[in-house]
């Protein structure tokens, strides 16, 4: 069954997806950072979301959708419109690309993302498999 996107479903799944993932506990055994997802309102979407996503040492221990951005703590913060969001997630945009051209905004050091970038990957990789209603 289809998960809409951005839910509470949808970042625990993704959460759940990289827990089983060797790929990703690969290349991000050794990464320590949480990011809040904030989905931006565009043409496709009116509301604003905040998708907390809990991840260290390629695991992902805890994620869940926020009432508002200061709900929890994290060290980055990456927002973007929704229609930017999907075409990350469908594997059309790379989220380290959409970075560099400021599709999608980053608060935290982006030198620290930018060592990782196949950690990046595998997260967009794990994206892929939620099964996902827009």
């Amino acid at each position: 069954m289809a998960v809409k996107f951005p839910s509470d479903e949808w970042i625990k799944e993704l959460s759940r997806q990289l827990n089983t993932s060797e790929a990703y506990e690969k290349s991000a055994k050794d990464w320590e950072g949480d990011f809040v997802f904030i989905v931006e309102p565009d043409e496709a979407y009116d509301d604003e979301a905040y998708l907390f996503l809990g991840l260290y040492h390629g695991k992902s221990p805890d994620a869940a959708a926020l009432e508002d951005l200061n709900e929890r703590e994290a060290e980055f913060v990456l927002r973007g419109p929704f229609s930017i969001w999907r075409r990350v997630i469908e594997g059309e945009l790379d989220p380290i690309q959409g970075m560099m051209t400021r599709k999608l905004k980053v608060q935290g050091n982006m030198m620290k993302i930018m060592r990782y970038p196949k950690a990046a990957k595998e997260i967009v990789s794990c994206c892929a498999l939620v099964p996902t209603a827009w």
